[in-house]
């Protein structure tokens, strides 16, 4: 009998498209013998073995696992083809089967761990969809805030440092939620992304034919609105857009957020 090794299983899901455990049990059957083991999985599963793991994943759902005392949260994406398979029961429960998995992780973000991937993947051998977990993290603060939209489809984790009072925490989650920025202050904003903006704007100031301290301004003023459209402590809140959320924070702060959106590419 040959061995059965993670890397023997982890070829057949590649070339099946099924889960790990039905790739084990065939390989097991066979006796390690990965072509009896592919032909054993076309018996049971047919074509579906050979196209379910390459079909596009767009749909899915975001879930949350906030603590009783609000200090530790965990979010994840889980993604999957259709929207009715994201509506199902069983999906549902494994997605939040695999917040509880995440918030057993040490704060910060979570790739997927072997238990994750096999929860995920007794789902897809029942459903007969292509589904994964696209992401997850988890946050420690002294107070979390959290919102997840009322589709499943978006939700937001905050961490706070300092008195607030609920009301606003909870417009914080559904500003975030809204506004989506890029990050906490401007200084924060993604470096590939400042640089790309800078190039556009650098471009836009050549075309106009201004001179050329007149073109350097219209650069510096651009970059300036970029960093504080999607720097979160500079937008105009969305309850208030007199006032920044800088401002609507007082003396808290916060330490820490995310935003997941279902199928998001950033």
């Amino acid at each position: 009998m040959a061995e059965i090794t993670a890397a023997s299983v982890k070829a057949l899901r590649e070339e099946t498209g099924l889960g790990m455990m039905e790739c084990k049990k065939a390989l097991t059957e066979t006796h390690g013998d990965a072509a009896a083991a592919k032909d054993y999985l076309r018996k049971l599963y047919g074509d579906k073995m050979k196209t379910k793991a390459g079909r596009t994943t767009s749909e899915g759902l975001v879930a949350i696992k906030v603590n009783p005392q609000r200090t530790e949260a965990a979010m994840v994406e889980v993604r999957c083809e259709t929207d009715f398979c994201s509506r199902n029961d069983e999906f549902k429960k494994m997605v939040d089967d695999v917040a509880e998995l995440v918030f057993a992780s040490p704060a910060g973000k979570v790739a997927a761990a072997p238990a994750i991937t096999a929860r995920v993947e007794v789902v897809m051998a029942k459903v007969g969809e292509n589904m994964g977990y696209t992401q997850g993290v988890k946050i420690a603060a002294p107070r979390i805030g959290s919102y997840v939209h009322h589709n499943g489809k978006v939700g937001v984790i905050v961490g706070i440092e300092g008195e607030l009072d609920d009301e606003t925490v909870s417009g914080i989650c559904m500003h975030i939620a809204f506004a989506d920025p890029l990050a906490l202050t401007t200084d924060e904003v993604p470096a590939d992304l400042v640089a790309k903006e800078k190039q556009f704007a650098v471009e836009q100031a050549m075309a106009s034919g201004k001179p050329k301290d007149i073109a350097e301004k219209m650069v510096i003023g651009k970059l300036r609105k970029y960093l504080e459209a999607n720097a979160l402590l500079e937008q105009p809140f969305v309850r208030d857009d007199t006032k920044k959320v800088k401002e609507i924070l007082g003396a808290a702060k916060i330490t820490a957020f995310a935003r997941f959106a279902v199928g998001s590419t950033k």
